[in-house]
């Protein structure tokens, strides 16, 4: 039997809930072209995002811990993977498009560049006087405008529902720019069930990296109230952690969270009028979501993160590092264009200067800024 994208779209029509985005029904693409046989539009954008240049340099920028830290901490590429895999746990259960989630999760850090808040940080303060940055929307920039991968268009050509769920990506470190995709309206379904896989995710594998790296120690979070439902979902009590009782409690945290949002995000629907994908996006609140219950412990862990994880000197140190050689590399290529790569640089005399090398630097890996540092900056080292 072959599933042609007809069928595939009935599939969808047929089977998912009444809330959902429909491939059928969207709103297309800024450049018109025929669509795939065999996948929808959806499946598409997909499979675009997977094959980009900026998705394979995902795998060589920071999360939290720089790649010489060690090969077992999280990077922006499996960051992203598990973002994608519980987007499509939460997605199949809640009757949503899991095809969309996975095309918004996969997109949804492009933009970062390396040394992840550090970085951004430094491009923020930098680009603030020449129109700021912003993670969310540089990841817009890259799927419209800087992968050059078809002749008659620039970017991926994207569907709107993509574009804008990138656009309005939020969590607890994004703000997002939402004033060319509908700010008026609420992400749709599949947009806030991407965002609450992010949180989900990156909460759990900070954990984890923190708990492995040793910069986190299990007394620094005995009294809070999710750190005891792990040990008792572990069955561990006291003594070293050994490394399968902190999966089993990573496990019991993924476990937890999404069974939070999915009762409390179905909760929530059954609460309200719903019966389409309009409806979700005129709620003055977003359905996906934690419950009262469960937000005052997890803010409590996030917290307990912030203050001795991502505070703790070796991350604060690799961070201002992060940002004073990113402003040397930034100056150093405005004050001299012809230091940069010849294409790089024949974009400084048609575009902004600034943006030109700010889309530069953003596209870096961790290991490449570094080398690019050395190269521009030590003697010793060749250019």
């Amino acid at each position: 039997m072959l599933l042609d994208r007809a069928t595939l779209e009935g599939v969808e029509e047929h089977t998912l809930a009444p809330y959902a985005t429909l491939s059928k029904s969207s709103r297309g693409r800024e450049y018109p072209e025929p669509e795939a046989p065999f996948r929808t539009c959806f499946q598409r954008d997909r499979d675009r995002i997977l094959h980009t240049t900026a998705f394979r340099r995902l795998e060589h920028k920071t999360q939290v811990f720089i790649t010489y830290e060690g090969d077992y901490y999280r990077t922006r590429l499996t960051h992203t993977l598990e973002v994608s895999q519980i987007g499509r746990s939460l997605a199949r259960s809640l009757g949503a498009n899991e095809d969309l989630v996975e095309a918004i999760c996969l997109a949804h850090d492009l933009g970062h560049p390396p040394f992840g808040h550090s970085g951004e940080a430094a491009l923020s303060r930098l680009m603030e006087p020449h129109g700021g940055f912003d993670h969310n929307r540089q990841s817009l920039r890259i799927v419209t405008v800087l992968e050059r991968r078809y002749p008659a268009f620039p970017g991926l050509n994207l569907t709107w529902e993509t574009r804008e769920g990138i656009v309005k990506h939020e969590t607890t470190f994004d703000s997002p720019d939402l004033s060319d995709y509908s700010p008026e309206l609420h992400a749709n379904l599949e947009a806030q069930i991407a965002n609450l896989a992010d949180e989900c995710a990156y909460t759990s594998h900070d954990l984890d990296d923190g708990l492995r790296s040793g910069i986190l120690q299990p007394e620094d979070l005995a009294d809070l109230a999710v750190w005891n439902t792990l040990r008792s979902a572990s069955g561990w009590k006291s003594g070293v952690l050994d490394e399968l009782t902190r999966h089993q409690m990573i496990r019991a945290f993924i476990n937890l969270a999404v069974t939070d949002i999915l009762e409390s995000s179905q909760h929530r629907i059954a609460g309200q009028s719903i019966h389409s994908q309009a409806d979700v996006q005129r709620l003055t609140d977003n359905l996906v979501g934690y419950s009262d219950a469960f937000l005052p412990p997890l803010e409590g862990l996030r917290a307990r993160l912030y203050e001795k994880m991502y505070r703790h000197y070796r991350v604060m140190r690799m961070a201002l590092k992060a940002e004073r050689f990113l402003t040397e590399l930034f100056n150093l290529y405005i004050a001299n264009p012809r230091i940069l790569p010849q294409g790089i640089m024949n974009r400084t005399e048609t575009e902004d200067p600034y943006r030109v090398v700010c889309d530069y630097i953003a596209g870096m890996t961790d290991r490449f800024a570094l080398e690019e540092y050395g190269k521009l900056t030590d003697p010793q080292t060749k250019p």
